[in-house]
């Protein structure tokens, strides 16, 4: 066996020579971007950047390489250089539709914050200009404006706005604008010292810049505290600077705006009339411009005039004259401005009326013709606001023929203007001679058709017109036949408080008639309303004012719902008692009751002191006697009058014959006798115990307390239903009755012969009437000066007057079970 060598020296130490890699295609750069040497990341990164900067498919290319990821990677890189080639590859690749949606997939939450931190002062300007054209690709989505706004993006933003680059101030600028869309964002551009490095940006030298500054002041002017701001830093002389250089005329559109928010502060008004800004704005106005730079002007104005101190600022500056010129501009778009600039100005009385002396409603009607409907909008806005609480105004819409025009918008027409045109008509009607006209043009049909609508403003403005309207008794006459009642009672049904109380404003207008009145109870209004003035939730002064009207004119139905009459509520032929109403019972008519079949309830007890037009009998005869040749005896002429009477209690088909109330004679002989016997006396206590006396003879005499129940009145009357086949009795036909039937019949024959007193309906069925005395001093002959409050007694001791509050009048008001009526 041979020996070992020996080794000599150190094992040679492994070593790689440095390998040139050519790569020939993108997808072999996107491998790279893996790599862990920065020399490779280097020039990897650079060539992704270079290639992706030649077209969008390049970039659509990377992206199917899987370019992205690494990139947002690299973006964090502590490299310099590394990350500026990232930032710049992904910057421009975000400028891609695919890719920015394809970013937006990704973890937000940590590329945006690797973005932000780009954007800090010890980077590169190439590093900053692509950092943020990133951002502004993505900043116009929600979630990535959080994302922005949270991470703190904003104030770095603000400080590339004085960045020497303009690319980076443009990409910065574009990404405020995007962020300040939410107001939140707003508020904090304000506070991180946003609006002064905006304002240096309206001497940009690129229109782009200025535009977009322009746009996000014009967002944050909205804002009065940013307003302030502004105010502070001189921004409105920099917006004056921009509207007094003719070299900036693209820019004016902007800058007008933003004049118009500042307009809206009154300390910016003072401060801009000071500097000229007024007058200036009025050359813009008069100065041929393109439309949309004459618009703005005139809504600079019009924000100007919300405050009165401003609008007399305005006047000073005949701003009227201004609009009236504008008006007949050909263009639309300032047309529509104007209108709205004099809607705005007609709040000063001094504008509203120096406009109409200069022929400007006639100028604002004939803009109701055109085909533009936002103009006939703004026209009929313009006009409300000008006629509202202006007679005179109003007069000259009528005399320019404009109540026509306005009739026809109400059909066709956008909810605003059909709002405002019957708003304008309610102004209108308040004359007599103009509301004549309007009825002449079937304005109550056409507001009619408006009552379907489903707009509140629509509804609301046309009840307040037909309320204004129903103070005339023709126009009730043809809300009524035009069929308006309906649907105005169907709207008490509203859940809208402003629908519900304007329904009810015009039902009380409306009940001004009895026609209508009774017309507008058929249809369920009493019970409704009743209803709502005993909710707590829905009752208001409108419901009750409403319901007191319709009960005012329907007598009947007020003693029922309220058991209560007045003095001033006057018993007349026609009143009825029914009985007390139950909850959510309809009340029903006189007819209708009466052609119910015989039950065996109390009967309904009717008033009718009319007497039959027929010819004094004997006249008549004697009349009829020559006219035959032969003379009728007035017996037998008598006679055939009984008989017929006699027939007429006898029931008769509703078919066969219309209803009419049965003739009650014994009623007319009682007036007449209570107008023979009473008015005579001259105390007027002892006219009311005369009058009480003649009741109580009328219905039986009087009856003692303990005896009430001998006295046979529930069977009298439930014969005298059956002998008249009929629910309804006439008043004078009852000669059996107690506290409900002669206490109504002292309150009709006291309205017939001029006495005051009520009707009191109170538990367990106790009527009464109360009168009121004066008092007369029997030593001085003085009255008192005060009413004393009486009830009348009809049943025990008829004739005594009891005073109110006393142990016997209350007595006679109150009953025990044991003797119910």
């Amino acid at each position: 066996m041979g020996k070992k060598g020996k080794q000599s020296g150190a094992p040679a130490k492994e070593t790689f020579e440095p390998l040139l890699i050519e790569g020939k295609t993108p997808g072999t750069g996107v491998l790279l971007l893996s790599s862990t040497e920065e020399e490779v990341l280097l020039k990897a990164s650079e060539a992704i950047y270079q290639f992706a900067e030649k077209g969008d498919d390049n970039k659509a290319s990377l992206l199917g390489l899987g370019a992205l990821e690494p990139l947002c990677q690299l973006v964090a890189h502590d490299n310099k250089l590394i990350r500026r080639n990232a930032v710049m590859a992904l910057g421009t690749m975000a400028c891609n539709s695919d890719v920015k949606n394809a970013l937006k997939k990704l973890d937000m939450s940590v590329i945006i914050p690797s973005v932000i931190n780009r954007l800090s002062g010890d980077e590169q300007v190439a590093t900053h200009e692509f950092a943020t054209l990133c951002l502004a690709s993505l900043s116009d989505d929600y979630a990535c404006k959080i994302q922005i706004f949270e991470n703190n993006g904003l104030q770095p933003l603000i400080k590339l706005l004085s960045s020497p680059d303009p690319d980076v101030k443009k990409n910065s600028v574009e990404i405020i604008f995007n962020l300040v869309q939410d107001s939140k964002h707003r508020q904090a551009l304000h506070e991180l010292g946003g609006i002064p490095p905006l304002l240096e940006l309206l001497k940009a030298d690129f229109p782009v810049i200025q535009h977009l500054a322009l746009n996000i002041l014009q967002i944050v002017s909205t804002d009065k505290d940013t307003r302030n701001t502004f105010r502070e830093k001189q921004g409105f002389e920099r917006i004056m600077e921009v509207l007094s250089n003719a070299t900036f005329s693209d820019l004016y559109d902007e800058a007008l705006e933003v004049a118009a928010n500042c307009l809206n502060d009154s300390e910016c008004v003072q401060l801009i009339h000071k500097g000229g800004g007024l007058k200036k704005l009025m050359e813009f106005v008069h100065t041929p411009n393109t439309p949309g730079v004459q618009s703005n002007a005139v809504k600079c104005i019009a924000m100007a005039a919300q405050s009165s101190e401003n609008c007399e600022l305005l006047h000073e500056q005949n701003v009227e004259n201004v609009l009236l010129e504008l008006l007949s501009d050909a263009d639309v778009s300032v047309k529509i401005d104007a209108c709205k600039a004099v809607s705005t100005t007609s709040a000063y009385l001094p504008s509203n009326n120096r406009f109409r002396e200069l022929g400007g409603i006639a100028a604002v009607v004939q803009c109701l013709n055109d085909e533009c409907s936002e103009l006939r909008e703004a026209a009929t806005q313009a006009l409300l606001n000008a006629t509202r609480s202006n007679q005179l105004n109003a007069l000259a819409v009528y005399d320019t023929g404009g109540h026509t025009i306005l009739i026809q918008l109400l059909s066709g027409s956008s909810h605003m203007t059909v709002a405002n045109s019957a708003a304008i008509l309610g102004e209108m009607a308040g004359q007599d001679v103009v509301l004549n006209s309007i009825l002449s043009n079937g304005v109550i049909q056409a507001l009619m058709e408006t009552l379907d609508s489903v707009d509140t403003k629509v509804l609301v403005n046309t009840m307040q017109c037909l309320a204004v309207m129903a103070s005339d008794e023709d126009a009730r006459e043809e809300i009524r036949n035009a069929g308006g009642l309906q649907p105005l009672v169907n709207l008490l049904h509203s859940d809208d408080e402003d629908v519900l109380d304007n329904a009810c404003l015009v039902i009380k207008a409306c009940a001004s008639d009895k026609p209508t009145t009774l017309e507008i109870c058929k249809l369920g209004a009493l019970e409704i309303l009743l209803e709502i003035t005993q909710s707590l939730d829905c009752r208001n002064g409108y419901s009750k004012s409403a319901l007191i009207s319709l009960l005012n004119f329907n007598l009947p139905a007020k003693y029922s719902l309220t058991g209560h009459l007045a003095v001033a509520d006057v018993i007349q032929d026609g009143f009825y008692d029914a009985g007390k109403a139950c909850a959510g019972q309809q009340f029903l008519t006189l007819e209708e009751l009466a052609k119910q079949p015989v039950n065996e309830k109390q009967p309904i007890i009717a008033v009718n002191t009319a007497v039959e037009e027929i010819v004094s009998e004997e006249k008549q005869s004697n009349s009829l006697a020559r006219d035959s040749g032969k003379k009728e005896d007035f017996k037998t002429r008598k006679k055939k009058k009984d008989d017929k009477q006699k027939d007429e209690t006898r029931p008769e088909s509703p078919v066969d014959k219309p209803w009419r109330m049965m003739e009650d004679v014994p009623l007319q002989l009682l007036v007449k006798e209570a107008k023979e016997s009473i008015l005579s006396l001259e105390d007027d206590k002892e006219r009311y115990s005369a009058l009480a006396r003649l009741v109580s003879k009328a219905m039986g005499g009087a009856v003692e307390m303990e005896n009430l129940h001998k006295f046979q009145w529930m069977l009298y009357q439930s014969e005298l239903k059956f002998r008249l086949q009929s629910n309804v009795v006439p008043i004078g036909l009852i000669k059996r009755g107690i506290y409900r039937h002669r206490a109504l019949l002292f309150k009709c024959l006291a309205d017939c012969i001029g006495l005051s007193c009520t009707l009191v309906w109170g538990e367990y069925d106790r009527v009464w009437n109360e009168i009121f005395l004066f008092n007369v001093n029997p030593s001085t002959e003085e009255c008192s000066s005060q009413p004393r409050r009486y009830i009348v007694d009809l049943i025990h001791q008829p004739g005594r007057l009891l005073r109110n509050n006393t142990p016997p009048a209350e007595q006679y008001q109150t009953t025990s079970m044991n003797t119910l009526v």
